[in-house]
């Protein structure tokens, strides 16, 4: 049996700052970004909730490449894959069929069923590789 989440004024003030943010944000900086406009919210608090909102499927939810989770307001419903840019953090929501077969196709192959998966990619954006040439260009 699951239990509705109580709608708090801390929940709520994380919801909002996750809507209001661009891109994808750690706890520690959407912490600092409300403590900065004044809320006395406390950091395990929206550590909580960020989790939360993400279980529930109103947050994206990723781990960087350094291994930190980080997580955005979601706007695609059910499941999805990003590209994400590792110099900007644009994010582009992406189908990935061949990654559903493919993760269906190895757990049947060893015995799984019901298989989860999370892929989100990494890379250098459209903008950010001419950056990128331009320097090595001028260098």
């Amino acid at each position: 049996m699951t239990t509705a989440k109580r709608n708090t004024w801390q929940r709520e003030a994380v919801r909002e700052a996750l809507g209001s943010s661009d891109g994808f944000i750690s706890a520690q900086g959407l912490y600092s970004n409300l403590r900065d406009g004044g809320s006395p919210i406390g950091l395990a608090t929206v550590y909580r909730a960020l989790a939360s909102l993400a279980v529930e499927g109103e947050a994206d939810s990723l781990q960087s490449p350094e291994g930190e989770a980080l997580y955005r307001a979601c706007s695609t419903t059910g499941h999805h894959h990003h590209l994400i840019c590792r110099n900007c953090g644009l994010t582009v929501e992406i189908e990935a069929d061949a990654v559903e077969e493919w993760a269906q196709q190895v757990a049947s192959a060893n015995g799984f069923t019901e298989p989860q998966h999370v892929v989100d990619v990494f890379g250098l954006c459209r903008d950010c590789s001419a950056q990128a040439r331009s320097a090595q260009a001028s260098a």
